[in-house]
């Protein structure tokens, strides 16, 4: 039973320790897509650990599961885990606890996938009584529409046939090019496929509310997806026109006064946008890519050693 404590360790100290270096990085916000991946690599890890200890834990408690786990590995690699002839209590609440909380994560995440499909449908309906399509339109397509209203706001509604919906008061706020670097800022969402990271951010959070890193994680990529597709649309028609269009989008709201606001990225953004920080080098972020990609290796390493330690 030594592994899967040392695995269930490692999970509480990634769980714990990762979200206090990364809050104290300065680099994320210069670089949100490799941040991005640094944080679905660590969550991956600490899920990862989890599973491994359940899947071992099950191994010790009962035989049944040890025979199909370790049918085709040599006598001596079962040895070597000090799985013993039973795994006793432990071994079978920490399989049945960590089963448990594998079966509430994938049900949190099916809620929250079939919250958001009907949320999508919903609107969908209410975009087609609003603005239905015209003669000879491909329903499939993607669209552009245009709504009557006094709120200058602007959001694109995934699915099977995106589309980016406009308000007139946002067409009479966005100058020249604002409105494509706004349109560029929807598409960099729907390429990159935020919707699932903030899909699954969500159900760990909300299913695990008390573990630090899912809670950090939800709110990091609430944050992060919105700086990716920035400078998507950046990249493309400049800082000060997206900069632009964001004050143009929410000047009403309260967003940049001195009191705290629900959107308080809104001027961070900005600001950031506006302070055109450069990146970092290309070797550093491949450096920072492979050492996120290596987080959930040290999992595989701990679960592997004594089995592989056994066969040399």
């Amino acid at each position: 039973m030594m592994v899967p404590a040392a695995l269930l360790l490692l999970g509480a100290l990634t769980a714990v320790l990762a979200p206090r270096l990364l809050a104290r990085a300065e680099w994320p916000e210069r670089e949100p897509v490799v941040a991005l991946w640094v944080w679905q690599c660590v969550v991956g890890a600490v899920l990862l650990c989890f599973a491994l200890a359940m899947l071992l834990s099950a191994a010790a408690a009962w035989l049944a599961v040890r025979g199909r786990l370790f049918a085709a590995a040599p006598h001596g690699v079962v040895d070597a885990y000090g799985l013993g002839p039973t795994g006793g209590p432990w071994a079978v609440g920490t399989a049945l606890a960590l089963a448990g909380g594998g079966l509430w994560t994938g049900a949190r995440l099916t809620r929250e996938v079939l919250r958001a499909r009907a949320r999508r449908r919903a609107r969908g309906a209410e975009l087609l009584v609003r603005a239905p399509l015209l003669p000879g339109e491909d329903p499939a397509g993607s669209r552009l529409v245009v709504l009557e209203g006094t709120r200058p706001d602007a959001w694109w509604l995934p699915g099977t046939a995106p589309q980016l919906v406009v308000t007139t008061a946002a067409l009479g706020r966005l100058k020249g090019s604002q409105l494509d670097a706004v349109l560029a800022h929807e598409q960099g969402h729907a390429a990159a496929r935020h919707d699932w990271l903030l899909h699954c951010s969500r159900a760990l959070a909300g299913g695990f509310p008390q573990v630090p890193v899912f809670a950090a994680f939800e709110a990091e990529m609430h944050r992060l997806v919105e700086l990716a597709a920035d400078d998507v649309a950046s990249r493309r028609f400049g800082r000060l026109t997206i900069a632009l269009a964001l004050v143009g989008l929410n000047e009403d709201r309260g967003v940049f006064g001195p009191y705290a606001t629900p959107q308080p990225h809104v001027s961070e953004r900005v600001r950031r946008l506006l302070a055109a920080a450069p990146r970092l080098s290309a070797c550093r972020r491949l450096r920072l890519t492979v050492l996120a990609t290596l987080v959930p290796v040290v999992p595989l390493a701990v679960a592997l050693v004594p089995g592989l330690s056994a066969l040399a």
